[in-house]
């Protein structure tokens, strides 16, 4: 107890001094704790880092740290944060900008963990079919008290099954599919796909990828004339080739190589079973890879795609089975929930209300946050990233917590401006039981209702890392040196933040300017350069559609979330396109000859037809290029300078040079993955891994090179770089930036060529020794179109997906400059994009609507942005009036 006249001190803030993570300049500052506080700042600048790195990785370490060492070796903790001193910090719970893909086997269901109370529910509450009669028994609270039920035709005794055996990852799964819901099928039309050939020269694909070159022969003794075009073969003929018996023949067999015969007994393999081995005995993606082409992939017809076995699917519960109650939506499923109690025998209603109001709790934050459009079967693997983020943020905050922190990475990832009201009702909700949220932010929007905003910058790269303004909304409106002081207030036009940023020496918003006014293209012009008409049977929740878009602009496809943009661009158009590039490639490739090999890859290489895809006609489309937000590269080895080829120009040019070649140095020597130079103590990766027990490993930056990947000697290899002839290392390159290197390398042209691209990408900060895993999502789809932005795009699609993911206000004018000359070199550029700006910009929306779901999946309205505006049905049109 405490002493009379003693006081309890409660902290209202988080106290950070000194922190170095990252680019962090040695950060002193407070975050209000019990407040909804913002970091916001161009990309680069250092928001991650202090939120994350400091915040985030401080709070969940000191909560680990309090558990016994028994329990924390078995967990994944975080490091020790480079900061002096982090004061009051509660425990943390962070949300990921990018959560990962699921599975297979993952559904909206198992993410939100929704389906759990609805198996436990069929489960207690459900009638169950007798196994002797197949008679059906009333419910009963038998179930729950694990004893036996007793039909009530045959007298048979049996238990009802447990949640576990509803569950289509265990007991519950259909024996055909295993509780995939698809099963792969041989593609018949893929194993002969160009019938001008005649076996001999390697019609039948899968004898010569699949299996022994020699079942030509085998064929040809089971009656079948392989010199011919297997076009000219008969019915019978075609029949042993496809569906043949494993017969053994006796045949004649030469080696490719030499004059030497053998004679061997061989088991006859055809066509289709040559597949179906192939598959059985896959291992690996590699394996399975290499069959795939082979294949089509469908619903299983056993259990309907429901992933359920018929045992699974028997309880039922007013009147429905689980694998029904799954393909509602969840609003419709909450509402057949809520009746659920009614319609059970007294005795039953308490049990069932239990589980009943467990599962709308779940559903609650789901629905506030408008995930109601979604069902519980939809594949975890088609939800988009903020459909993700948002499953990933309801599962963290379902329960009443007090006293922690909640650390949100761009949460307005994926959310359509109308859903941004119920982004900040659920972290309200948050603060209102005792919680502290902090957001790494760039939606204005969402950024204008915090309760204490922090600005980091005032640039990115080693020029950031500072505080460069924080307080309410009020003080960073008046903040002279704040950047999104202007996009707040509305008081500037955005070319004009722009402008005056790259006056004051701003980061990667000035490489290209603003370009939000630039000319337009009149509606009765629209379609001069050219369409792209879609005909669509219709695919999830879209529902059958035709659509026209314009070739050689910009074009936006807008819609709340769920209404059907990524289906209709990703799982759509992308393909069709795609496979009607492939078919012309065939096309060309038989009219010109080619022979059996190279037409082998090219088909190999192909892309089918989506089924549900009526028709496309695109004449003058020749090239598909998607652009997503996925990271580039899977570990540190892969960096900004190597994936984009500077490296490799780097290794020439020093091997060129006097020092190296008296040390008889070659290009291969300069390489950190493979060469002699590289550092011996790291292996080139600039890091090493300690093992501290029971701790986390600590990855320190490597002693022996500090970072650079290099060994010493390779410091001593220099070259005069440049108009002022700088010597320099290659280590001493690799720790530039983009721009500081573009100043030392005017004397190799291809080089400084491709750094000029990356500074007009708006890149210029990225150092050549970056990860390139590391990168935010914009920072990757920027990089990934490095290649591209030279080049002549008549006839090429660009399609990129919420390609703002993670771009502050200013860095959106930069990519859209980038639009700009894609599209001037004859590209059309399509984007999946909720940011205003953006949609502004372009020459041609496509709105999907009107709701989420069921109440969407149709084209609301098409035309300029202007016309989107003016339409009164248009969700996205209200918020650009």
């Amino acid at each position: 107890m405490m002493n009379a006249g003693s006081h309890a001190f409660a902290p209202d803030h988080i106290e950070v001094r000194g922190a170095r993570v990252h680019n962090l300049k040695n950060v002193d500052i407070d975050i209000p704790l019990g407040r909804l506080a913002a970091i916001a700042g161009v990309s680069g600048s250092g928001k991650s880092s202090l939120a994350l790195g400091v915040l985030y990785a401080e709070g969940s370490r000191r909560y680990l740290e309090a558990l016994s060492a028994y329990t924390r070796r078995r967990l994944t903790q975080a490091g020790r944060a480079d900061v002096d001193q982090v004061l009051y910090v509660p425990a943390a719970l962070a949300l990921h900008q990018r959560p990962a893909i699921p599975g297979p086997r993952s559904t909206f269901g198992t993410m939100s963990e929704l389906l759990n109370g609805l198996r436990l529910l069929f489960s207690r509450v459900g009638s169950h079919v007798c196994p002797a009669c197949g008679a059906r028994c009333e419910p009963s609270l038998a179930v729950a008290a694990e004893q036996p039920l007793t039909c009530p035709a045959c007298g048979h005794s049996f238990f009802g099954p447990a949640a576990e055996d509803l569950s289509f990852n265990s007991g519950g799964a259909c024996p055909t599919c295993q509780g995939t819901g698809e099963v792969r099928t041989v593609n018949r039309a893929a194993l002969v796909p160009d019938e001008s050939l005649s076996i001999d020269q390697g019609a039948v694909l899968p004898w010569g990828s699949l299996m022994w070159d020699l079942m030509k022969q085998v064929a040809r003794e089971m009656g079948v004339r392989t010199d011919v075009p297997f076009c000219e073969l008969t019915q019978r003929e075609r029949d042993i080739v496809f569906d043949g018996p494993a017969e053994k023949r006796h045949i004649l067999y030469k080696a490719k190589k030499g004059n030497d015969f053998a004679e061997l007994d061989f088991t006859y393999y055809n066509a289709v079973y040559t597949v179906e081995n192939a598959l059985a005995k896959v291992k690996d993606e590699k394996g399975l890879k290499r069959v795939a082409r082979f294949l089509t992939q469908g619903p299983c017809p056993d259990c309907g795609g429901t992933r359920l076995s018929p045992a699974a699917r028997s309880p039922r519960v007013r009147g429905i089975d689980l694998a029904q109650a799954c393909q509602m939506t969840l609003r419709e499923l909450c509402d057949w929930v809520r009746g659920v109690p009614a319609a059970l025998p007294e005795d039953m209603r308490p049990m069932a209300e239990s589980i009943c109001d467990a599962v709308l709790g779940g559903a609650r934050r789901l629905l506030d946050l408008g995930l109601g459009y979604l069902s519980l079967d939809r594949a975890g693997s088609t939800l988009s990233t903020g459909e993700r983020q948002r499953v990933q943020l309801a599962r963290a905050v379902r329960n009443r917590t007090t006293g922690v922190l909640y650390v949100l990475d761009e949460p307005s990832i994926g959310l359509h401006p109308s859903n941004i009201d119920g982004l900040l009702g659920v972290m309200r909700d948050l603060i209102a039981d005792g919680n502290s949220v902090v957001m790494v932010d760039h939606d204005v929007q969402l950024l204008s209702h915090a309760d204490h905003l922090v600005e980091m910058g005032p640039v990115a790269g080693s020029g950031g890392g500072y505080v460069i303004a924080q307080g309410g909304l009020e003080q960073v409106v008046a903040n002279q040196r704040s950047v999104i002081a202007p996009f707040l207030a509305g008081e500037l036009e955005r070319e004009g933040a722009a402008a005056a940023h790259a006056g004051a020496g701003g980061g990667p918003a000035t490489a290209l300017g603003s370009s939000t006014d630039g000319p337009r293209v009149d509606q009765d012009e629209m379609f001069d350069l050219g369409r792209i008409r879609l005909s669509s049977r219709g695919l999830h929740t879209v529902k059958p559609l035709e659509v026209d878009i314009p070739c050689g602009r910009l074009v936006a496809v807008t819609g709340v979330s769920g209404s059907g943009k990524t289906t209709l661009v990703l799982e759509t158009l992308v393909p069709a396109l795609q496979a009607l590039c492939a078919q012309r490639g065939r096309d060309d490739a038989g009219r010109r000859g080619k022979d059996s090999s190279s037409t082998e890859t090219s088909i190999a290489t192909c892309a089918a037809m989506p089924a549900h895809v009526a028709w496309v006609d695109a004449e003058s489309v020749t090239k598909v290029n998607l652009i997503d937000a996925s990271p580039i590269g899977i570990n540190v080895r892969s960096t900004v300078a190597t994936y984009t080829g500077v490296h490799d120009e780097l290794r020439r040019a020093f091997a060129k040079c006097d020092a190296a070649r008296a040390a008889g140095l070659k290009a291969g020597d300069f390489s950190y993955n493979t060469g002699s130079l590289r550092c011996p103590a790291c292996d080139g990766t600039g890091s090493i891994s300690l093992d501290v027990q029971f701790l986390p490993d600590v990855e320190v930056t490597c002693p022996e090179c500090h970072g650079t990947r290099y060994a010493s000697r390779a410091e001593s290899i220099k070259r005069a770089c440049g108009s002022q002839q700088t010597e320099l290392s290659i280590p001493d390159l690799m720790a530039m930036s983009v721009d500081e290197a573009l100043e030392v390398t005017g004397d190799l042209k291809r080089t400084h060529d491709k750094l000029r691209i990356l500074h007009d990408l708006g890149l210029g900060y990225l150092t050549l020794g970056e990860a390139t895993p590391s990168l935010s999502g914009g920072e990757a789809q920027r990089l990934k179109l490095a290649s591209e932005m030279k080049r002549d795009q008549q006839g090429s699609v660009f399609v990129f997906d919420e390609p703002t993911i993670g771009l502050h206000p200013l860095d959106v004018q930069v990519l859209l400059g980038v639009f700009d000359r894609l599209v001037a070199r004859g590209a059309t550029v399509i984007v999946i994009e909720h940011d205003l700006d953006v949609i502004r910009h372009a020459d041609y929306v496509v709105d999907m609507g009107p709701g989420g779901g069921e109440e969407g999946g149709r084209i609301v309205a098409c035309g300029t942005p202007a016309s989107i505006a003016a339409c009164p049905k248009s969700t996205t049109g209200r918020y650009l009036a």
